[in-house]
């Protein structure tokens, strides 16, 4: 398919840059903590606080490696656990159908291995693929799409999540799922600690930098790097359902369901509010329901393109 080569090239590019990225954000964040814990004061000697900050920025570069790795190898693993996603029984005739489809679309787009079948049990209209490649991947859907959707439709559902597979997304997306959760799982850790500490206000010169510009700075750190690393999250995410909403067609040759599938799920109020907000960006659809809106502020927030602009690029094919 013409243009997927360098698609799946600048994945591979992106996703290495990604976790040089995260890595970096950790150093920093550790030189923010050992900024804020660190003793200050003119009889405090200079070299214990550098120290301090050394050893808290080693500390978290090590985090940072040990969460790249485990999020590369285990993206997919930790991803399902996290949506309560469970394999889909053969026994169930849908789900066997679900099943079936997954297998039928590895012999059209080609895959090197059949990705694994999940389902999670909700009643909202929803699906996503990840995994680190093709040989370990797997795609979910929900039980309201498997009752709500006929078959066309759900083909189509599937063959776009099975496209970000094929263009390998999905270690891309899993992977910056896995190190944003990191970051604001940590960030919002040290918040409270500072919040239970009375954010050094009430230290003396040999318990903290207290109020030094360098806390400042420091706070201000902690504060944005979630949001950062957030909306790094949301840019990767939105062009890549223009791209596999096109390969899903060309797979089944058929945009009408497609098409039909994104005006049922458009329509759909129910919501996934046990779906973290840093995996929003995985799946076909916003698992709380956000709209991009129309302005350049509100799409630069929004983890996916308006769903009528999607259904107006089908229907031009």
């Amino acid at each position: 398919m013409y243009g997927i080569e360098s698609h799946i090239a600048a994945n591979r590019t992106k996703t290495t840059l990604l976790m040089l990225v995260f890595i970096v954000l950790m150093a920093a964040l550790g030189w923010a903590a050992g900024a804020y814990l660190a003793p200050s004061g003119e009889d405090v000697d200079p070299t214990v606080s550098f120290g301090i900050g050394m050893v808290l920025v080693a500390f978290f570069v090590i985090i940072a490696l040990i969460t790249t790795g485990i999020s590369y190898w285990f993206s997919d693993k930790i991803i399902a656990r996290m949506v309560n996603a469970r394999p889909a029984n053969p026994g169930v005739y849908i789900e066997k159908y679900f099943i079936d489809t997954v297998e039928g679309l590895v012999l059209a787009c080609g895959l090197p291995a059949i990705p694994k079948a999940y389902v999670i049990d909700s009643e909202a209209l929803n699906a996503f693929a990840t995994g680190r490649d093709p040989d370990h991947s797997l795609v979910a859907v929900t039980t309201g799409l498997l009752g709500k959707l006929d078959r066309q439709e759900l083909e189509g559902v599937i063959a776009h999540e099975m496209s970000h597979i094929y263009n390998r997304d999905i270690l891309l997306m899993g992977v910056a799922a896995v190190l944003v959760g990191g970051v604001s799982m940590f960030c919002h850790f040290f918040l409270r600690l500072m919040f239970w500490t009375g954010g050094g206000s009430r230290r003396d010169s040999k318990g903290g930098c207290g109020g030094g510009p360098l806390a400042i700075v420091a706070i201000v750190l902690i504060i944005l790097a979630p949001i950062f690393a957030n909306l790094l999250n949301l840019m990767l995410s939105r062009k890549r359902e223009y791209l596999a909403d096109a390969t899903a067609i060309k797979l089944t040759r058929n945009p009408e369901g497609l098409s039909k599938a994104l005006q049922k799920i458009s329509g759909s109020t129910e919501k996934m509010p046990f779906v973290e907000k840093e995996l929003s960006a995985l799946f076909i659809d916003h698992p709380q329901k956000r709209r991009a809106g129309r302005s350049w502020f509100a799409e630069m927030f929004a983890t996916h393109p308006p769903i009528e602009d999607r259904i107006a690029a089908l229907k031009s094919m």
